[in-house]
């Protein structure tokens, strides 16, 4: 193994000092076609779903309210781990800030292919 082909480490806590805006994930490493990414979360997002990726939602700090469409609620609390099915209408709420890693395929629209204020491309998503 070459190792300059070795990435460095990524602390975590210290990435999510560098992110200011809330529902703005930013990359912070890259899992063969996933991005890892942290984000901290207030209020609500939009209703979206993902048709072709699944999503995992870990909760570094605080608490997330993934709502589903039909009603369903799942309530997440600090290391909770959670996956969203693709295609599935889902809308993250924060009562108050949370913290998260979010686990995508590389290919993964923020919003899905709902357009919102909140909304993020790629671009503003690299870290």
């Amino acid at each position: 193994m070459n190792l300059t082909t070795i990435a460095n480490p990524v602390d975590l806590l210290e990435a999510f000092t560098s992110v200011h805006e809330h529902w703005s994930p930013k990359v912070v490493a890259r899992v063969n076609d996933q991005y890892v990414k942290v984000a901290k979360l207030f209020g609500q997002l939009v209703w979206h779903n993902h048709a072709h990726e699944d999503e995992l939602f870990y909760i570094v700090r605080g608490e997330l309210r993934m709502e589903y469409e039909g009603g369903r609620i799942v309530n997440l609390h600090e290391g909770s781990l959670h996956v969203v099915p693709r295609g599935v209408m889902h809308n993250p709420v924060a009562d108050k800030e949370c913290w998260i890693v979010l686990i995508e395929s590389v290919t993964t629209k923020h919003t899905g292919d709902v357009e919102s204020p909140l909304t993020k491309s790629l671009e503003q998503q690299l870290y």
